[in-house]
């Protein structure tokens, strides 16, 4: 419906409002101090990527009461990965924080979602722009498993302080002998990451085949 359609349009501009002021933050940071801009880059732009974080996980929402048709298992997990390694792992640790990896994930993230945004913007309004469609679904196969390869550098680099801290470990008392150790949790988490971004690989892969189609092509631009 039309309200339907203004909602997701609302929705889809605020986060491109969110994710366009993060990435524009980041570059004019970098030019403006160099390398000393990377170790802050959480202090200075955590909020708002949090903000936006937690936004995100109405997508799962939209899909399920079924106004947004996009398929509901990879975007779950799309999801999930970023809240996990975002409030998980990298906000509960203030060491993990000032480490370089926050940046390039945070860059990663930001690229990725300032085009799709914009795409799912202008699709709301019947308007498509075949280098933006390209883009939307090209740029996710090359980036998309390197923010995957920073997730899990930064699951690794923080295993240590988890281990000396205890942070989420969980031990019973007698009469109970049941314990759980957060490092394996961790451990175990990125056989999860590494096999769901196959599954997700695929997805977009086939999503590509689908929009950017010979016939596809033809009827957007006619």
């Amino acid at each position: 419906s039309f309200t339907m359609n203004m909602y997701l349009f609302v929705y889809d501009l605020m986060q491109f409002c969110g994710h366009s002021w993060i990435f524009t933050n980041m570059i004019i940071r970098f030019m403006t101090f160099g390398k000393d801009s990377l170790a802050d880059t959480f202090y200075s732009i955590g909020l708002v990527m949090r903000l936006c974080q937690l936004l995100s996980v109405l997508e799962i929402l939209h899909i399920l009461i079924g106004i947004d048709k996009t398929h509901l298992l990879p975007r779950f997990l799309q999801i999930t990965e970023r809240i996990i390694v975002l409030f998980v792992v990298i906000n509960s640790q203030e060491e993990i924080q000032g480490k370089y990896v926050v940046c390039v994930l945070f860059f990663l993230w930001n690229l990725l979602d300032v085009v799709r945004y914009t795409y799912n913007m202008l699709s709301r309004m019947g308007i498509y722009y075949l280098p933006l469609t390209w883009l939307n679904f090209s740029l996710c196969i090359p980036l998309y498993p390197l923010s995957v390869l920073a997730k899990a550098y930064a699951i690794c680099v923080s295993l240590p302080y988890f281990e000396s801290f205890g942070t989420y470990s969980i031990e019973l008392p007698f009469p109970f002998t049941f314990s759980i150790y957060f490092p394996y949790v961790l451990k175990m988490y990125l056989l999860v990451l590494f096999t769901g971004m196959c599954f997700i690989i695929q997805n977009i892969v086939s999503e590509r085949k689908a929009h950017l189609g010979t016939g596809n092509i033809k009827n957007k631009r006619s």
